[in-house]
């Protein structure tokens, strides 16, 4: 759902080989989004105004505050000239869990990690992915993510968005989320096709970001067994990541990738089973 454009355009004097010229480029809009249960703000993001039902029903499903959407009772999108209001209601109790774990923080909490009290929290053991049969070809996976970039549909106007898409082998890429923020677009992807607490144990997440500890967190929670990232992951990520079960392929360029976790979701064009101790 839009409830604002996602882009303008905006004038610039443009320097390019040594030449400066009056020109305009399309730029990707930014505001400020609000996410409130039961009355109560718990996030504001600066994000992208676009799929934002998307955007308060993944963030629910990857912070755990709910287990599947039908434990938010409503959501509306209430737009004023500050931003945006995502204003979900929650069943009984899961409202009372999330009211008691707002009891607990004792202070401010830092940019990124919204809503948790501890440093435990922070470093919270993820959710282990099943998946355990799940294989795909190298090659298939690479052609995902090449074939993601045209999907890219603010991007291609803006070149300054961040994409996270849901690949598998029997329907291919869809749906795509945007946002100026990784986190936003994955949490807009997991509202996408976790509408009613399912898992997307049969395919791969594809992100056009690098790969922190939170990204690979949320992968988990949306139950995805594998993750391919066009940039590199932090060693945070990829330790989590073998917690979690989840195969981890990162700087995925034209002519690869690097597999950093459980290669034996990957089958290499010389390997026609998993390698021993994988």
């Amino acid at each position: 759902m839009m409830t604002g454009a996602t882009f303008t355009r905006h004038w610039e004097i443009a320097w390019r080989g040594g030449q400066a010229r009056s020109t305009s480029r399309l730029v990707a809009e930014e505001t400020a989004i609000a996410l409130t249960y039961n009355g109560s703000t718990h996030a504001v993001m600066m994000g992208t105004p676009a799929d934002l039902e998307d955007f308060g029903i993944g963030f629910s499903l990857t912070e755990a505050i709910v287990e599947r959407r039908s434990e938010i009772r409503s959501i509306d999108l209430i737009p004023n000239e500050l931003g945006i209001e995502v204003r979900m209601w929650l069943d009984g109790d899961r409202a009372e869990a999330l009211a008691a774990r707002r009891r607990a923080i004792s202070g401010p909490v830092g940019c990124g990690l919204c809503g948790i009290e501890s440093l435990e929290q922070a470093r919270r053991t993820p959710t282990r992915v099943e998946g355990r049969g799940v294989a795909f070809p190298a090659r298939d996976l690479l052609n995902a993510m090449q074939a993601l970039s045209p999907l890219q549909t603010l991007n291609q106007h803006t070149r300054s968005v961040h994409a996270a898409a849901f690949w598998s082998p029997r329907s291919g890429i869809g749906p795509v989320r945007e946002d100026v923020g990784r986190h936003n677009a994955l949490d807009k992807l997991a509202g996408a096709i976790m509408p009613d607490g399912g898992s997307a144990c049969d395919g791969a997440v594809l992100l056009t970001s690098r790969v922190s500890v939170e990204m690979v967190q949320k992968a988990a929670m949306i139950g995805v067994p594998v993750v391919v990232a066009v940039s590199a992951p932090t060693a945070l990520a990829i330790q989590t990541a073998k917690e979690a079960g989840i195969t981890l392929l990162a700087i995925a360029r034209d002519d690869g990738y690097g597999v950093f976790t459980h290669p034996r979701r990957v089958l290499l064009p010389d390997e026609a089973a998993p390698r021993p101790g994988c």
